[in-house]
């Protein structure tokens, strides 16, 4: 690939599938870059229901798959939104030597010492948002295959982009709680950017993942 050109993998959220991309993913590949969007399990235009899902390592099964197909030298810009920092988190823990930098867009964001039942019991709102696009998952099963290691997701360089419009995880409640309790290298803030940044601010979102990518890649 061209110098200063990347490969940009990009994760939807809850509810959503890779359709939510199309402005980040036209603006991105315009300038050059190689994208890549994906369905969860059960999301999109994936075939599966969420009545055939029972953990969240089978609705992370696309993303998995995904990295292990790639060659063992690239390394990518690993992007999750909202309820896509779990699926990301999860493929930093298994594929540390394939991700340049993994960028959480006003997502969650476990880590170490702060495992996915502490975030989805920080508020019950957020608890409801994490469960509804998938089978309701009890704390046994949000655990299950689900830790996250210092040695190895702790050693992929994370950025996290705060919308401080964002009323779904909303920006002191939500984002800075999860900054302060897993700090990540970088926070990045969009100005007046709600939840779907990638259609209020596409344009400043694609120059804040170019900007990381260059500096991480």
């Amino acid at each position: 690939m061209e110098k200063d050109k990347n490969h940009f993998v990009l994760v939807h959220g809850a509810c959503h599938g890779a359709w939510c991309w199309y402005k980040v993913v036209t603006i991105l590949r315009d300038e050059g870059h190689k994208v890549s969007v994906l369905d969860m399990a059960a999301s999109g235009i994936h075939p599966k229901s969420t009545e055939e899902l029972n953990s969240m390592a089978e609705y992370n099964e696309p993303l998995m798959e995904f990295m292990n197909s790639l060659p063992q030298e690239e390394r990518v810009i690993l992007v999750g939104h909202s309820m896509g920092g779990i699926n990301i988190s999860l493929a930093m823990e298994v594929f540390t030597q394939k991700i340049a930098v993994a960028v959480f867009v006003t997502a969650f964001m476990p880590g170490p010492d702060l495992n996915l039942v502490a975030i989805s019991q920080q508020d019950s709102t957020l608890a409801t948002y994490l469960v509804r696009p998938v089978p309701l998952f009890d704390e046994s099963a949000l655990l299950k295959n689900t830790t996250l290691s210092k040695e190895k997701y702790g050693s992929v360089h994370r950025v996290y982009i705060v919308c401080d419009k964002d009323n779904v995880l909303k920006e002191e409640q939500f984002q800075r709680w999860l900054i302060k309790n897993n700090p990540p290298d970088e926070v990045v803030l969009i100005n007046d950017a709600d939840h779907m940044v990638m259609f209020s601010k596409p344009r400043e979102l694609c120059f804040c993942l170019v900007m990381i990518s260059h500096k991480y890649h």
